[in-house]
């Protein structure tokens, strides 16, 4: 049973590996914004957790007081003590606005929308495998569905067989929900992943292709080839940066459409409206949270903050605040403006941001073209996954 997250004291203690913050963390930053706006956990090494929308916006734009170099909280240490790296997101300037620059032709406009129809074609694939002739549909919309979308994705984009999904899905589980707590399995993890991509490298320096490691292996920075260490961080970042994610931000929206068959109605009847839709799915159900720690000692909010504190900055929580957002808890499919930070705000702006509203607009216009009307199986079976990337791991749906 997942204890009451009314029962944690969130300003001392807050954790978010904590199942009861998954399943509901709306309510423990509406508490925290209340009356401690910037907690300072027990837990995660002294981590600050900011709440409200300005602070959040202040850290993230602000690269002299708090590094990007550890943007995953772990209990045991900081990445960087580790010699973790992932650019351009674990990087600061100009490292990180020289790689940003170097990656950007590969999430160009034109390659992105390129992929529309094999989005499109996958699915269609996956609905047909539970849709059936007729009668009651009954599917898990997070295993059956969601999930395979950006794994697909990231597969072709890397140049990697669909069949190694499974091995991706295993590597996000334990690199974003189990190592940061368990250094055993962030070392397990990353072993598996660096063997099996140095072999990925190492075939397409015979053999270049046009994928991304192909990308990466030709590309020059400041003038000079990448190292080995820069192109295995490059297909680590499209991993743990282009799968969860959207597979979360998919089966939150699903989620919430499963509880409100007249906001279905209105997008089957409208389908323009998925436009801004789109942008109000990623607002209340954004799924990522990142970190930064702090380099030089600062103060916020009357925190005072010291060199080596990691800092978790939920952007979800930030979409979330009333001096931010009016009526920030109603989900309203046609809101303007909508500025919300669902990818992050600042230089290290998700880069591949227009991937995935791609992905997710289109899975759920699949699914409401191809599926009627359908509803949660039983509220209580949805899970949700723990850590700094938040959705709807079982999702049990009836049409």
């Amino acid at each position: 049973m997942v204890k009451d997250s009314a029962s944690t004291d969130w300003h001392t203690r807050f954790d978010h590996y904590d199942p009861a913050y998954a399943a509901d963390p709306f309510t423990v930053w509406s508490a925290l914004r209340t009356d401690c706006p910037i907690a300072r956990s027990e837990r995660f090494r002294g981590m600050w957790v900011p709440t409200r929308h300005a602070d959040i916006e202040a850290i993230a734009r602000d690269t002299t007081h708090f590094s990007s170099r550890s943007p995953l909280v772990a209990q045991f240490g900081s990445m960087s003590d580790f010699g973790f790296v992932v650019p351009p997101i674990s990087s600061d300037p100009p490292y990180h606005t020289a790689f940003r620059q170097l990656l950007l032709p590969f999430f160009s406009p034109r390659r992105i929308e390129a992929l529309g129809p094999i989005v499109t074609d996958l699915c269609d694939a996956l609905i047909d495998d539970f849709a059936g002739d007729g009668g009651t549909i009954s599917f898990d919309a997070a295993q059956q569905y969601a999930q395979h979308i950006p794994v697909h994705v990231i597969a072709r984009m890397l140049g990697v067989p669909d069949a190694d999904g499974e091995l991706f899905r295993k590597w996000v589980h334990e690199m974003l929900e189990l190592a940061p707590t368990d250094l055993e399995v962030a070392i397990s993890a990353l072993t598996e992943f660096y063997l099996y991509f140095e072999a990925q490298i190492a075939e397409r320096r015979t053999a270049p292709g046009d994928d991304l490691i192909s990308f990466l292996i030709s590309a020059e920075l400041d003038g000079r080839p990448l190292t080995d260490n820069e192109v295995f961080g490059g297909c680590l970042l499209l991993l743990i940066a282009g799968i969860d994610t959207t597979w979360s931000a998919i089966g939150s929206t699903i989620w919430h459409l499963a509880q409100h068959p007249e906001e279905q109605r209105r997008l089957r009847d409208d389908p323009a409206l998925w436009s801004n839709a789109l942008e109000e799915f990623l607002r209340a159900y954004a799924p990522v949270t990142m970190a930064r720690e702090v380099v030089e000692d600062v103060t916020l909010g009357g925190c005072p903050m010291h060199k080596g504190d990691p800092v978790l900055l939920p952007f979800p929580a930030a979409n979330r605040d009333p001096e931010a957002f009016d009526d920030p808890d109603a989900v309203r499919l046609d809101r303007q403006p909508n500025r919300h930070l669902a990818f992050g705000v600042g230089i290290h702006r998700c880069l591949g941001s227009h991937l995935a509203r791609l992905e997710v607009r289109i899975a759920g216009e699949r699914l409401l073209a191809r599926v009627p009307e359908f509803r949660l199986a039983d509220p209580a079976t949805v899970t949700w996954s723990v850590g700094q990337v938040r959705g709807p791991r079982r999702l049990q749906l009836l049409a």
